[in-house]
């Protein structure tokens, strides 16, 4: 696996994916890799980088996310939970269940039905 480069200026791409995510309306989910196709790559990567990056930027900003940011809102493009710890992936289901998404049988959220276009909320 290649070795993941530092963002420039991880503070200002964290804001941008902060921004977009808190325009995900309740009971709709956005993919890592969607987001990141809304912003444009930071000074200095160049778009191959930021194509190939550019997703696990996104996954690193949510988990970094502040507490009023709808972090819960943001899955994997299979439109799973992308788990880092059990427990925080229960408390991930149990909050978007509550927020009327709801997984099939393989734990996966059906995109087409959850998904956001990516409009304001």
């Amino acid at each position: 696996m290649p070795e993941i480069p530092s963002l420039p200026n991880p503070q200002a791409f964290y804001a941008e994916v902060w921004n977009i995510v808190s325009l995900i309306p309740r009971g709709k989910v956005a993919s890592y890799g969607q987001i990141a196709k809304m912003l444009r790559p930071p000074a200095s990567v160049d778009a191959n980088t930021f194509a190939e990056f550019g997703a696990l930027w996104v996954s690193n900003a949510v988990a970094a996310s502040p507490n009023e940011v709808p972090w819960q809102r943001v899955v994997n493009s299979k439109g799973e939970i992308t788990e880092r710890d059990a427990l925080e992936a229960k408390r991930h289901k149990l909050m978007l269940e509550d927020e009327g998404v709801f997984f099939n049988p393989r734990g996966r959220i059906d995109m087409k039905k959850y998904g956001w276009s990516g409009k304001s909320k």
